[in-house]
């Protein structure tokens, strides 16, 4: 009789999906040029931030015409020189995959940015004597102790409340808002999955990297008016707006 080792040794791998933190460079245009002038000015500003940092190259926005299409080869060599780690492209068309294959890349669909579907009014006439509803549960997760370098934590599901010091190297997630009743000195991406409505809130903003539904800026692009404020980090016309949170003035948005 044949016996399965498998059912008497503990397993040595194991294969699952998780929420990770990876950086998308979205190519607006197939000009080498200034793609290299932008790519090299971006790194400078912060190299450590950049350094050994995974990317994916997002190609889904570039005219497909065979006459304009994007040197990838160099495009890797480029980001490789910096510091970055190019790990998969996205989108684009089947040339720029077969190239991305050669290089040992990954190749992944073109991502659909959640859309929040729009509430519609609603006229509802309720029976005589019958109590409301229950309000549906919005879920949230709730961090009490301070969140150290090196930590991440994700809400995978509606709003992270963290009510402690996000410090250096530490990394919160939320697939809605980030509220942060302390000190943000780490990197806050709030919107995971395409939310645009998502918002950073903080009581001292001082981070690394603040994200809104991958709308992203670094900490040395802080604006020195907003640097260790209160703040909120929200997206308008696809932009990533800082504004700082008075609680005296009668103008917040």
């Amino acid at each position: 009789m044949f016996s399965n080792s498998s059912e008497t040794q503990s397993p040595a791998i194991e294969l699952k999906g998780n929420l990770l933190t990876v950086m998308v460079l979205r190519l607006l245009d197939t000009n080498q040029v200034r793609i290299t002038e932008q790519l090299i000015d971006k790194v400078s500003q912060a190299p450590s931030f950049f350094q050994n940092a995974p990317v994916i190259v997002d190609l889904s926005t570039l005219n497909h015409e065979d006459d304009t299409l994007l040197n990838l080869k160099e495009l890797i060599l480029l980001l490789r020189q910096q510091g970055l780690v190019p790990v998969a492209v996205r989108g684009g068309v089947l040339q720029y995959h077969e190239v991305a294959l050669q290089l040992s890349l990954g190749v992944l669909p073109e991502s659909q940015r959640a859309i929040r579907p729009k509430r519609e009014p609603l006229t509802v006439v309720a029976p005589a004597n019958l109590s409301p509803p229950p309000m549906p549960k919005v879920p949230f997760k709730v961090v009490t102790q301070p969140i150290r370098s090196g930590q991440q934590v994700v809400a995978p599901q509606g709003d992270l409340i963290v009510l402690a010091t996000v410090s250096p190297g530490a990394e919160i997630l939320a697939q809605r808002h980030i509220h942060v009743y302390g000190a943000l000195r780490g990197r806050a991406l709030a919107g995971v999955n395409g939310d645009t409505d998502a918002r950073i809130f903080c009581q001292h903003l001082d981070a690394e990297l603040v994200s809104v539904a991958g709308h992203y800026q670094i900490n040395e692009e802080l604006k020195e008016h907003v640097r260790g404020k209160p703040a909120q980090i929200y997206l308008e016309n696809d932009k990533l707006k800082i504004h700082v949170l008075d609680i005296f003035s009668k103008n917040l948005p």
